[in-house]
């Protein structure tokens, strides 16, 4: 009986994890399947399935704003992987310099820096703005990527410090007492360490930079061939807020898969950098 009461624990445990899995897929699933309706039967059929699924949606859909929507595709991946090298680069280096470096006033700086964590993003948008106009910034990608190469990001500073903070401190002796100095212990010694951190931190730039739009929105101007994928699935909603429904969903799908696709490249990476960061070995 013992033994049947656990079995039947395990049923209704793994039962309620696929109930939860499919609330949770149903908008996607939902997406999907829209994306090959019509505009009528999206509103007005109960039904999940498509009754005539259709590809016209995506063809429409890709050259729905007078250039190929591989334009806007492209713009985001140029935007993304500067974003991912300026942030593993400089919150890199500057999660060592918290972590091993000793300098005046390094407590009150990383307090200042976690601080900013807390700072809302549109507190600081206005005068952001106003700086970037004066320096001729706005309507490039310049406001956007010059900031993740001064380590602006704390979440992830924070992140890599924790990390950095695990690895033994007698790494860091043997390898003075071998003549490396700080740029060699880092390079040498840190650096092929901090694979996983270094995976979560570029993974999760990628998604916030991919997922952006107001950022984008704001400085990136209003030229059709500056548009990368979030600002162009707004444009698929015109003046009168009348939206082409199944094209709009149709590339939103297609939006998902470098997300998707980025996420199953580097899973084991990501759980990996996560479990291990801020655990005591």
């Amino acid at each position: 009986m013992r033994a049947l009461s656990r079995v039947s624990v395990y049923a209704l445990i793994n039962v309620a994890i696929v109930a939860a899995l499919v609330v949770m897929l149903y908008p996607l699933i939902w997406m999907l399947s829209a994306s090959f309706k019509t505009g009528y039967e999206i509103f007005h059929s109960l039904s999940l399935l498509p009754q005539a699924p259709s590809l016209d949606n995506y063809i429409s859909g890709w050259t729905a704003l007078r250039l190929p929507f591989s334009v806007f595709f492209m713009n985001s991946v140029v935007l993304c992987a500067a974003a991912v090298l300026g942030n593993t680069i400089s919150c890199t280096l500057a999660a060592f310099a918290f972590a091993r470096l000793r300098f005046p006033l390094k407590r009150v700086l990383f307090a200042v820096m976690l601080m900013t964590i807390m700072l809302p993003f549109h507190a600081t948008i206005v005068p952001q703005f106003v700086l970037y106009e004066h320096l001729g910034w706005v309507g490039t990608i310049l406001p956007i990527v010059v900031p993740k190469f001064l380590a602006v990001d704390a979440f992830f500073v924070f992140l890599l410090v924790q990390f950095i903070r695990n690895i033994p401190t007698s790494l860091d002796d043997a390898a003075k007492i071998d003549g490396c100095g700080p740029f060699r212990l880092f390079y040498w010694v840190i650096l092929p360490l901090l694979t996983p951190a270094l995976a979560t931190t570029a993974i999760f730039t990628f998604i916030f930079t991919w997922n952006d739009f107001f950022s984008q929105l704001l400085y990136l101007g209003n030229s059709v061939s500056s548009y990368t994928v979030p600002v162009a699935l707004r444009a698929f909603i015109d003046a009168t807020s009348l939206s082409s429904w199944p094209q709009t969903l149709a590339m939103s799908l297609l939006s998902l898969l470098p997300i998707i696709g980025f996420f199953m490249a580097f899973q084991r990476l990501l759980v990996e950098g996560i479990s291990t960061t801020g655990l005591k070995g």
